[in-house]
């Protein structure tokens, strides 16, 4: 009797024993879950916020515009070839500047634009200088002091890209005048008046902004 009375009190002991045991456990877990639960979740918040900027500016720095699809897609004049070069080489491998290639070469601005740096220019199309009464465009390319008036006012001394530079902007020019820009989205003008038809373009000294209409100097 005395030996069953002893087992029975050993058994009632354990039985005791075992909740406390097992709710000291689940406790540390518990401490140790939210312990841990805090870092696990803030971890993935760096990368993501740190990501976010470089990603935008990756997207921001794209070529834009309809007047991109007659980029070549390969070769010196593609976005890719002309990255390469400075921007005078660049647009002379571009095939819609053709015109405003042969005036810079007129008015012997080739050293000039290639050597600059971290320059924009604001690069008129061969159908912009098809907007100018033949005349009168074949006057200003004879004459190489207004020639050169006219194509140093497209000329930026600084980087200017859509979209925070090209929204709402006014800038001084290679010609000491001034132009403005303003806009949105993939919709931009220079002056109010030129469209900017393909921009971003990347040269190895330049930013280029392709317009549709040539931009006269104020008075």
């Amino acid at each position: 009797m005395t030996f069953r009375a002893r087992r029975l009190g050993v058994a009632v002991a354990a039985a005791a024993v075992l909740p406390l045991a097992l709710s000291a456990c689940s406790g540390s877990d518990k401490k140790s879950s939210a312990d841990s639960t805090p870092s696990s979740a803030a971890a993935p918040a760096a990368p993501s916020t740190s990501s976010m900027p470089t990603s935008t500016a990756s997207a921001m720095d794209q070529p834009f515009g309809p007047g991109c699809a007659s980029v070549p897609k390969n070769g010196a004049g593609s976005f890719d070839g002309m990255s390469k070069d400075p921007v005078a080489t660049a647009a002379s491998n571009n095939p819609a500047l053709s015109t405003l290639v042969a005036a810079v070469k007129k008015a012997g601005l080739v050293d000039t634009l290639n050597n600059a740096q971290n320059i924009t220019v604001f690069a008129p199309t061969d159908d912009a200088f098809a907007k100018i009464p033949k005349a009168t465009l074949d006057k200003v390319l004879a004459d190489k002091a207004m020639l050169t008036k006219i194509l140093t006012y497209h000329v930026v001394g600084q980087p200017v890209k859509a979209p925070d530079g090209l929204a709402h902007g006014t800038y001084t020019t290679l010609e000491k005048g001034t132009l403005t820009t303003s806009g949105s989205g993939e919709s931009y003008k220079v002056n109010g008046a030129a469209n900017v038809v393909c921009g971003n373009v990347t040269t190895a000294n330049a930013t280029v902004q392709i317009i549709d209409t040539v931009l006269m100097p104020p008075k």
